[in-house]
C-alpha cells in the first residue's frame, strides 16, 4: 500500500512538472514575448513605471518555472522543490484569479504563443495544478528521495535550458508560433488575388524519395531525406481569415501597404530606433545588399525620423540623414510581432510570409542573391523543416535525459 501510495505521489509530481516544463520552455523559446506579457501584466497593476525590467522579469520567471518543473519530474530536493512550486502556484492563482474578476483584454501568456487560454480556463487550470501538488507533497513528510543519477539529470537539464534561453535571446525564436509566421498572407496582399480568395487556399509541397512521390503540408515537412519537388495550392477545409495587418506610411502620413504585398520585398523591422550607430551600418549595409540583390527594401520603424538617436546624427551625419529618407513608419506591436528582434528582416513574397532574421543573423549579399533566385515556398519549407526538426530534437533529447538518466 505505501509503494502505490509513493507511485501516485510521484505520478502527481509528474504530471505537474511536465506542465511547468512545458510552459517554460514555451517562453523561453520567445522572452521577447514573454517580455511583452509581463508589460500587460505590470500595466494591468499600474506598475508600468517597471516597464523596463518586463523582459528581463519574464525571461527569468520562465526560467524558474523550467527548472520547478525538471526538479520535479526528476524529483530533486522534494521539500525545497515543494515549496518553490507551492509558493509559484498560490501566487499565479491569485493573480489569474484577479484576471477573472476584472477580465481585462489581454492574454495570460501561460504558454506564450503556442496555446492561449482565457482567463477561466486559466484559473481552472492552475487549480488543478494546485490539487496534483497537494496530492504529490501532503502531508509533507516521507517524501523519498530519487536515485543519484537524478542529480546529474536535472543539472544537465538546466545547462541545456540555460543555453536554450541565451539562445532565444540572441535569435528570433526557433519556432514562430504569431500570427506572422511563415506562410501567413499580408492582408493588403488581399487585392493581389482578385480572382481567389487567397485566405480559402493553402501551400502543398511535393516531395519525393525512393521514386515516390508525396504531399505535405508546412506543419508536416518531411525529413532531409526527401527532395523537395514543387509547389501546389489547394483549398482550404473550412478555412478562416488568417491575413495578418503590416500598415505603414510615410513621414506626409500617406500609407504605402501596398509595396510589402508585390513582388520580392525585405523589411527590416526597427521597433526601437535607439540604436547604437554600429547596429545602424549593419541595417545600412544589409539594405545595400538586399536592393543589388533585387530586393523591394522597407526600413520600417517605429517612431519617428527625429528619433533616430543623437549620437547616430552626431558620429555619422550622412547616415543619419539616409536612414531617414529611406524610413516608414508603422506601430510598435506590430513591428515587434512581425519580427522579435530590432533591426530583424522579414522576407515576404507576393505578400506571403517567407522568412525571418534577426539582426544578429542578417543574411549576406551571396546568400541575398541565393535567396532572390529561389522559389520562395522552398525557402520556407527549408527553414521551417530545419527549424521544426531542431527545435523537436532538442526537446526529445532535454525529456530523455530527465526520464531515462
Amino acid at each position: 500500500m505505501k509503494y502505490l501510495t509513493q507511485r501516485m505521489r510521484r505520478f502527481c509530481a509528474f504530471i505537474t512538472g511536465f506542465s511547468f516544463f512545458v510552459s517554460g520552455v514555451l517562453k523561453l523559446i520567445d522572452p521577447v514575448g514573454a517580455g511583452l506579457v509581463i508589460d500587460e501584466y505590470l500595466s494591468f497593476m499600474h506598475m508600468s513605471f517597471l516597464g523596463v525590467l518586463s523582459k528581463p522579469m519574464g525571461t527569468m520567471l520562465a526560467f524558474a518555472e523550467t527548472a520547478i518543473g525538471a526538479a520535479l519530474v526528476t524529483g530533486v530536493w522534494r521539500k525545497a522543490t515543494a515549496i518553490a512550486a507551492a509558493a509559484f502556484m498560490c501566487f499565479f492563482t491569485l493573480l489569474t484569479l484577479v484576471l477573472v474578476i476584472f477580465n481585462p483584454e489581454m492574454d495570460c501568456g501561460c504558454f506564450g504563443e503556442a496555446i492561449h487560454l482565457t482567463h477561466m480556463q486559466t484559473f481552472l487550470k492552475n487549480i488543478v495544478l494546485c490539487m496534483l501538488l497537494a496530492g504529490a507533497f501532503l502531508p509533507f513528510r516521507d517524501l523519498g528521495g530519487p536515485k543519484p543519477r537524478k542529480y546529474a539529470a536535472f543539472g544537465i537539464t538546466a545547462a541545456s535550458m540555460a543555453a536554450f534561453t541565451i539562445y532565444s535571446l540572441l535569435h528570433i525564436p526557433v519556432v514562430d508560433f504569431t500570427d506572422y509566421r511563415a506562410g501567413s498572407f499580408l492582408q493588403s496582399a488581399e487585392s493581389s488575388y482578385s480572382d481567389i480568395d487567397g485566405d480559402a487556399y493553402e501551400a502543398v509541397f511535393i516531395y519525393e524519395k525512393d521514386g515516390i512521390r508525396k504531399s505535405f503540408g508546412l506543419e508536416e515537412l518531411p525529413d532531409s531525406t526527401w527532395t523537395f519537388i514543387s509547389t501546389e495550392t489547394e483549398s482550404k477545409e473550412g478555412y478562416r481569415d488568417t491575413s495578418v495587418p503590416l500598415s505603414f506610411f510615410d513621414a506626409v502620413g500617406t500609407y504605402h501597404d501596398s509595396e510589402a504585398a508585390h513582388g520580392k520585398v525585405m523589411a527590416i523591422a526597427i521597433h526601437d530606433p535607439h540604436m547604437k550607430a554600429k547596429k545602424w551600418v549593419r541595417i545600412m549595409k544589409f539594405a545595400d545588399n538586399a536592393e543589388n540583390a533585387g530586393f523591394r527594401v522597407l526600413m520600417l520603424a517605429a517612431s519617428s525620423g527625429e528619433l533616430i538617436g543623437e549620437e547616430l546624427e552626431d558620429i555619422a551625419p550622412d547616415l543619419a540623414r539616409q536612414i531617414k529618407e529611406r524610413l516608414f513608419y508603422s506601430d510598435y506591436k506590430t513591428l515587434i510581432t512581425a519580427v522579435r528582434s530590432n533591426g530583424g528582416a522579414i522576407y515576404i513574397n507576393d505578400g506571403m510570409i517567407a522568412g525571418k532574421w534577426s539582426n544578429r543573423s542578417l543574411p549576406d549579399a551571396e546568400q541575398l542573391e541565393r535567396l532572390y533566385g529561389t522559389e520562395a515556398e522552398e525557402i520556407m519549407a527549408e527553414r521551417t523543416t530545419r527549424s521544426s526538426l531542431s527545435f523537436q530534437g532538442f526537446m526529445l533529447y532535454v525529456c530523455a535525459v530527465m526520464l531515462l538518466l
